[in-house]
């Protein structure tokens, strides 16, 4: 259904500057802007940005440059944590590390400093605590579809609230952080192999000289009764 007259079209531009696992993402979020009636592409290089009303900078690794930022009216990004808390890298992993079944959302406009800028829209993504790495992502990236088609779609643009509260920042995760301790249960890690990224960045323990890699896969819900028997 196209929610967008042309009156309220307006042009977007969709920046991932990063090939991985937003790109779905990314294509399904072109493609439900230009079924409302925006004009609405998925931009790749920052050089390539296109003058228009709005810009999503989404999964992006690399420092955006005034000159790409001036090309748009609004510039935002969504990160997924309870800004100024958790700024930084990989805050959705970081936070199911530290137990966490309910994770924020926060749409921001940029700013000068990283994770900075004031907030536009908040939401909460809701896990049970079984989510493997490929589902949390799933939830992550269905949310900030729907939260960019929200701000989009508004009739009149929402203003943005100062951050409030002292900053915390998460370090980027490097291989060595998905590394299990042998001396502890599967149980005692599990959050640690749910984060665990089985193609960039799996699991693995150090024991009697070797390295070893795991995998986790999940297989659907367990049968009690046949483990019993």
């Amino acid at each position: 259904m196209n929610t967008s007259n042309k009156q309220d079209s307006k042009t977007v531009s969709v920046v991932v500057d990063t090939l991985g696992w937003f790109d779905p993402f990314a294509a399904r979020l072109v493609a439900a802007l230009k079924k409302a009636g925006h004009r609405a592409a998925l931009i790749r290089e920052y050089a390539t940005v296109p003058q228009g009303d709005l810009a999503f900078f989404l999964s992006c690794m690399r420092i955006t440059p005034p000159e790409t930022l001036a090309q748009n009216k609004l510039n935002l990004v969504v990160h997924a944590s309870d800004l100024p808390k958790g700024r930084g890298f990989s805050p959705m992993v970081w936070q199911v590390l530290e137990g966490a079944d309910q994770i924020p959302v926060s749409m921001i406009y940029m700013a000068e400093e990283v994770d900075a800028g004031d907030i536009v829209l908040q939401d909460t993504i809701i896990l049970e605590g079984h989510e493997l790495n490929d589902e949390m992502r799933d939830k992550l990236g269905g949310k900030i579809i729907e939260m960019c088609l929200e701000f989009t779609n508004s009739p009149s643009l929402p203003n943005g609230r100062p951050q409030s509260g002292d900053a915390t920042w998460y370090k980027r995760r490097r291989p060595k952080d998905s590394q299990l301790n042998v001396d502890q249960s599967l149980a005692e890690q599990f959050d640690l192999l749910r984060v665990a990224d089985n193609q960039r960045y799996p699991a693995f323990f150090d024991y009697r000289g070797h390295r070893y890699t795991l995998r986790i896969e999940k297989q659907g819900a367990s049968q009690q009764n046949e483990i019993e028997n």
